[in-house]
């Protein structure tokens, strides 16, 4: 037989004892607290079996969401699978812009229902899990928020993100704008693959288990940054802009790549870290 405290223990020798906690948790249906005031709960075999794989794969460089089967962000939990890249905190800034921008156009209805001169059109490229257009659905309800991935399968996790968190988005399956037509959108909005073909990070931590196409792109990593910028004025409406994110040495070249594109009123943002990470501009 073994208790809680026991196999957080024997857990602790493979794992930081916060990650730990988390999958024993998870495993059990229980949150921290309650481990902490039942560390003599006996385990069952199952319970124990279940931990240890869990355990073990973490061990072996699995990320913590893969195995929990989520990730929180922006304050609500999305479900992951291997099909999608896991949602990280730098990508909150672009949600903060992209929120900053939409309120300041008056291209919404107000909190207090007021009527609107039109609804939002927001495009999300490369939604993944749906984070980020699902986050913006549920922000601003007024929005007409458009997602599309090229994976069917990153689809289908979005689709049941949205679903369980009562989004409403239009889910489209297209290589960024080729199934889009003449459509424009007041904000188009992106966390495009960033990281250069050979950089030795996409063999290393979490990045080794996460989709290789939602990563990275080409020798400098800026090749779906170039195609995105390069057909972003065609689907944006007058005055509408571009938000993406970008790679910690990218600025430059991503500034570069939006002037060239014709965008106007560039700016860039830096994380909490002082990178500058997210870059957008404006057509005019």
């Amino acid at each position: 037989m073994s208790t809680v405290a026991a196999a957080l223990a024997a857990a602790r020798t493979k794992l930081p004892a916060s990650e730990a906690r988390l999958l024993l948790g998870h495993v059990l249906g229980r949150p921290a607290a309650w481990l902490l005031t039942h560390d003599d709960e006996v385990l069952d075999e199952a319970a124990l079996l279940a931990f240890a794989s869990r355990v073990a794969r973490r061990a072996g460089g699995e990320p913590v969401a893969y195995l929990l089967g989520y990730r929180e962000f922006f304050g609500r939990e999305f479900a992951v699978s291997r099909a999608v890249l896991i949602p990280r905190p730098e990508t909150e800034l672009l949600i903060e812009i992209a929120l900053a921008r939409v309120m300041r156009s008056g291209i919404h209805a107000d909190g207090a229902g007021n009527a609107a001169t039109s609804a939002a059109r927001i495009l999300d490229l490369g939604t993944g899990s749906g984070c980020i257009a699902i986050t913006l659905a549920l922000e601003i309800p007024q929005a007409q928020v458009t997602a599309v991935d090229a994976s069917a399968a990153a689809l289908e996790v979005a689709q049941d993100n949205a679903e369980r968190l009562g989004a409403k988005l239009r889910l489209l399956q297209s290589h960024w704008f080729d199934r889009l037509a003449d459509e424009r959108f007041d904000l188009i909005v992106t966390n495009p693959p960033y990281i250069a073909d050979a950089d030795p990070h996409l063999l290393a931590g979490d990045l080794r288990h996460e989709p290789a196409t939602a990563l990275s792109s080409g020798a400098d990593g800026l090749d779906a940054i170039r195609q995105i910028v390069d057909g972003a004025s065609a689907h944006l409406a007058p005055g509408g802009q571009l938000w993406l994110e970008h790679g910690y040495d990218q600025a430059v070249a991503v500034k570069e790549l939006l002037a060239a594109a014709g965008l106007t009123g560039i700016e860039q943002y830096r994380d909490l870290a002082g990178i500058v990470r997210v870059s957008g501009g404006r057509r005019q």
